[in-house]
């Protein structure tokens, strides 16, 4: 279901939105939907992308192998 709000914006600036999105075939609504569509799902990918880092911090890495002795890593 769409709701309508309330914007303020300068005159100016409304200006170029009705020219831009005359440009893109689309109206000024339009053209603001689909940037705020754009800018939540940039921040719901990030969002995800941090939980699954995090996640894989917590969990840890299986590199394999045995660790090395001390006096192997100092071995010269």
């Amino acid at each position: 279901m769409r709701q309508n709000i309330t914007l303020a914006l300068d005159q100016a600036l409304i200006g170029k939105l009705k020219t831009l999105a005359a440009d893109r075939q689309t109206s000024v609504s339009g053209l603001l939907r689909a940037e705020l569509e754009r800018l939540v799902a940039r921040n719901e990918r990030f969002e995800q992308a941090r939980r699954d880092a995090l996640e894989d911090l917590d969990s840890g890495l299986d590199l394999g192998g045995r660790p090395a002795s001390r006096d192997a890593l100092h071995e010269r």
